[in-house]
């Protein structure tokens, strides 16, 4: 897929939470097609001690619009800059890089996000909507502030909410949540974003029952072209590169 360099303007800078916000930005030219689990490489140009760019999925479009969202949570000085942004700001960005989810080759279809890992999950969800599926999809966090805008998701499937301490939904992980103990038997698929500890029980689960599992990483990519070679991953295939090879990943073919 062509890779594109565009100057685009902030037209939102919604603060969603203390730690989590949403950049609209619109596009000067026609957006291209972008799939779910693609990111953008962002170059933060108010920052004075962030030199690389950042990668960010992309969490929503608009092409009437000629508009993309992204979802960032605040972790360090890049991240923080951007979340200082106002409405008329220009961001550059290398867009779209990465691969893409597989379709579902059977009916059911369960995502699951945690944290920040929801972003990429929006489009698949959509995606999957848009050619007939209804799937589940399962929301964890830490505490109910980790729950980030879970009803963007109701159009396009049914939505269950997990928190550790139990201030929104199910209390406990993902993995111990009623889907896992009642319906895990019935999905054809699992589609995985957040934290490595939850990627690694969610695939460990879905090995347990051969289900296909399918996950998108968080890495370091400084890059996104796979020159740098910081976000090497391995296989059983040899190492591969998160930002070419991934984000997403059979997770039959990863050693976790």
């Amino acid at each position: 897929m062509k890779k594109f360099i565009h100057d685009f303007e902030v037209t939102r800078n919604i603060h969603i939470t203390d730690d989590y916000f949403a950049l609209n930005l619109k596009c000067p030219v026609s957006l291209p097609d972008m799939l779910p689990g693609q990111f953008a490489e962002v170059l933060v140009g108010n920052s004075a001690t962030t030199y690389l760019r950042r990668p960010i999925s992309i969490y929503d479009t608009n092409y009437d619009t000629n508009e993309l969202s992204l979802l960032i949570k605040k972790v360090g000085d890049g991240t923080i800059a951007l979340s200082k942004l106002k409405e008329g700001d220009i961001l550059n960005l290398v867009y779209p890089l990465g691969n893409t989810f597989s379709m579902p080759q059977g009916e059911n279809a369960l995502l699951i996000c945690g944290g920040v890992g929801i972003a990429p999950m929006l489009l698949l969800a959509k995606l999957l909507h848009s050619k007939g599926y209804n799937p589940d999809i399962l929301i964890g966090g830490r505490t109910s502030a980790d729950i980030i805008e879970p009803g963007k998701y109701e159009p396009y499937g049914e939505v269950f909410i997990t928190t550790d301490d139990g201030s929104a939904g199910e209390k406990g992980m993902v993995t111990q949540h009623s889907l896992f103990t009642e319906k895990i038997k019935s999905y054809s698929i699992i589609y995985a974003c957040g934290p490595d500890p939850m990627m690694k029980a969610v695939a460990r689960v879905a090995a347990s029952h051969q289900i296909p599992c399918e996950i998108s990483l968080e890495n370091t990519m400084a890059c996104g072209i796979g020159a740098c070679l910081c976000c090497v991953v391995e296989t059983i295939d040899g190492n591969k590169t998160t930002c070419v090879d991934g984000p997403v990943f059979d997770t039959r073919t990863l050693k976790l």
